[in-house]
């Protein structure tokens, strides 16, 4: 097949990645589902929790089975199982187990064998700004629900609540399949025209290419999963009890609490590619620390802010610096492991955050019950984030080939041939 236009594959990665973040609109459906079957809000949202659980656990076997069959394939089934997964939920009526079945597991593999494609393919495309083009793919995914929360709203409204999975699920399938269709590597040896990779590039990556259980051997992907995993349960803590902060601390109206969620989430998808760019500029491991640095004051002082517009803003930016961490790691990954086998290195790293992303949220819910405000629970934030400041100073590339099957990295390739080219 012809090798495309790498911008071409990029935008088709983006329209793939807001299919599948579609998922992020579900909270949509949890007044209407309760009114029509009597289902409780807890019972509802457990579908949500369901569907994140099977994309944190299927993130690897779609990195895996790209490394056998290419991207295309496992972008197209997995746009068909998303979709599927939806449409099929649209013979849920009364039947709450098979709304867990197919919106849950089935949509839930969907999102999670293709959450890892665009990713994998645009960090081989655009060696030269890792960074930034994983930071735009994976906002993609963030800006999913800026569409699909509208349209479900309104399709409730006029054909009902099961049809509109219905169309949503055909709709969210062709868009993921066609845009799926677009993934492809690139040749083997690839380069942007003109580019080399500069000294600091250089530095802050890896010497060869690393196998998945070679990744897992060294100390570095620890720490990178340990990064991620302290982000997310910092940020999720707080993106879960917006709401109720706002009205709590900030004296902010149930619609005004409402309308700044909804400006969060576009802080969200910000976040993902200012501090991607950031990371490109600098390296990954020095905008991890500023954004640790940043998100650890913030938290010291989050308690004493009572001023709603002061309180909002703080929170875009926490906003902000959580969205950060998704756009840095993948390319982190690849920078660190190569991107041969990026796909299953970073999509395993999607485990361990799958669990932080729940017991984040649950401790800090529970220190708000216990203690009837949120003062601990910030404390305890500012604390974890302080200490793990630590983590972006001692991490740096793995380094040292060994015999066997390893191959050298772009990067790696890139120093030998200046080192041995005449002046």
């Amino acid at each position: 097949m012809p090798v495309l236009n790498r911008w071409w594959i990029a935008v088709a990665g983006v329209f793939m990645q807001m299919a599948l973040g579609s998922a992020y609109a579900w909270s949509v459906f949890r007044i209407p589902l309760s009114k029509e079957f009597g289902w409780s809000i807890t019972e509802i949202t457990w579908v949500f929790l369901i569907s994140w659980f099977f994309l944190g656990c299927t993130t690897v076997v779609g990195g895996l089975w790209m490394k056998r069959s290419g991207p295309r394939i496992v972008a197209m089934v997995a746009g068909l199982f998303w979709g599927g997964g939806v449409f099929l939920a649209s013979f849920s009526a009364n039947r709450l187990w098979w709304l867990y079945l197919t919106y849950g597991v089935i949509g839930g593999i969907g999102l999670g064998m293709g959450y890892i494609v665009p990713i994998t393919v645009l960090v081989k495309w655009f060696p030269d700004r890792r960074g930034l083009i994983t930071g735009i793919a994976v906002a993609g995914f963030g800006a999913g629900a800026l569409f699909s929360a509208p349209a479900a709203g309104w399709l409730i409204q006029h054909v009902g609540l099961m049809p509109t999975f219905g169309y949503l699920g055909f709709a969210y399938a062709f868009v993921a399949i066609v845009s799926g269709g677009f993934m492809q590597n690139p040749p083997e040896g690839w380069k942007p025209q003109g580019w080399t990779p500069s000294a600091s590039q250089i530095s802050q990556r890896s010497d060869r290419d690393y196998t998945l259980g070679q990744a897992l051997g060294t100390w570095q992907w620890w720490a990178i999963c340990a990064l991620m995993s302290v982000n997310t349960m910092s940020g999720l803590s707080i993106l879960t009890q917006a709401s109720p902060i706002f009205q709590e601390m900030g004296k902010a109206s149930v619609a005004t609490a409402a309308f700044l969620v909804g400006v969060l989430a576009i802080a969200n998808g910000a976040g993902r590619i200012f501090w991607s760019w950031v990371s490109d500029l600098t390296t990954r491991k020095m905008a991890f620390f500023s954004m640790y640095l940043v998100e650890a004051v913030l938290f010291w002082l989050y308690h004493s802010i009572h001023a709603l517009p002061l309180l909002a803003v703080v929170t875009f930016v926490l906003a902000m610096c959580y969205g950060g961490a998704y756009g840095i790691t993948p390319a982190f990954a690849a920078d660190y492991f190569g991107p041969r086998e990026v796909g299953s290195i970073f999509g395993l790293m999607m485990l361990p955050w799958a669990f932080a992303a729940v017991f984040g949220p649950l401790l800090f819910a529970y220190l708000r019950q216990i203690n009837g405000n949120y003062v601990e629970a910030f404390y305890l934030i500012a604390g974890t984030m302080t200490c793990a400041l630590i983590l972006p100073i001692l991490i740096h590339p793995p380094r040292g080939r060994k015999s066997g099957d390893e191959h050298p990295s772009g990067a790696a390739l890139e120093a030998e041939a200046e080192a041995i080219s005449p002046e």
